[in-house]
């Protein structure tokens, strides 16, 4: 039996120590996983909205929830870790994911989408050298309508960012040594005919892979921000893409329910495109 269709799917992630896919359904605030090739499947109920999940370095997952970030113990349980705009109850969090060192990164989104209410944040780990000290929270960018996908190039010397409201991916300059962000820039824009850009991931070649809200496709650019091809997608709110599987060259993706006409809405889809992907970094705190 197939898993259940989400409501709105987001954030597949490949956790290679366990050989599962997950990803989440935001509204029902599960994390669902699955085993490809088995008949293996379950969730686990957050008891709150959510919105990303990442692996964890000392394990059980990081995730994005209503409230900031979270983390899902090993037992099962969620640990508030840090609160996120406590002033701004319209708001919630969004799509997210780590880079190499394991910061978090995520942002918010007002619920009624709001222009420019959101942000996108990092999440530093505690240092190891003083565990008992909490993480540090960082706002990147301010004024953000939807924060969406982000995912680093292969060097990790540029990250892309998707700010749904604008259109279009951006591409600024990263140093992985201290996470500084400058340079931001348009990388591609699309067309609002193609849809909207949502959720996106980086393959091993740096191609960039972006989800298309009511477009039915992912689109995947060349580093230098050409149109190499489109994958259609039977439904027309695709959410966010990953690659998985033992070699990540299975590229998964979510979508979100959307009304009888489109049966297969929220379903999770698989597709092997003759390219493989970059592994999912774990969340060091």
């Amino acid at each position: 039996m197939p898993p259940p269709a989400a409501t709105l799917g987001e954030s597949p992630c490949w956790d290679a120590r366990s050989g599962r896919l997950l990803w989440v359904d935001i509204p029902a605030g599960r994390v669902h996983y699955l085993v490809p090739d088995t008949d293996r499947y379950g969730w686990y109920d957050i008891g709150r909205p959510v919105s990303a999940i990442v692996p964890r370095a000392v394990g059980g997952f990081g995730l994005a929830v209503r409230e900031g970030f979270a983390v899902l113990e090993p037992d099962g349980t969620v640990r508030i870790v840090a609160h996120v705009e406590a002033d701004r109850p319209g708001n919630r969090m969004n799509d997210g994911a780590c880079d190499r060192a394991g910061r978090f990164f995520a942002g918010t989104k007002a619920e009624d989408d709001t222009p420019g209410a959101g942000a996108l944040y990092r999440l530093d780990p505690p240092d190891t050298a003083h565990p008992s000290q909490l993480p540090r929270l960082v706002r990147v960018f301010a004024e953000v309508t939807n924060s969406n996908g982000i995912a680093w190039s292969p060097d990790e010397r540029s990250v892309y960012y998707v700010d749904t409201g604008t259109g279009r991916i951006d591409v600024c300059a990263y140093d992985p040594a201290d996470a500084t962000v400058s340079d931001r820039r348009p990388f591609t824009e699309i067309p609002p005919e193609a849809g909207l850009p949502d959720g996106l991931t980086v393959d091993a070649d740096g191609g960039v892979w972006v989800a298309l809200w009511e477009g039915g496709a992912l689109r995947r650019y060349t580093p230098d921000g050409r149109l190499d091809r489109t994958l259609p997608v039977p439904v027309r709110r695709v959410t966010n893409c990953a690659f998985g599987g033992p070699d990540l060259d299975v590229l998964y993706v979510t979508t979100a329910a959307t009304d009888d006409r489109e049966p297969l809405g929220g379903r999770l889809f698989a597709f092997r495109p003759g390219i493989r992907g970059l592994a999912a970094h774990p969340y060091r705190g």
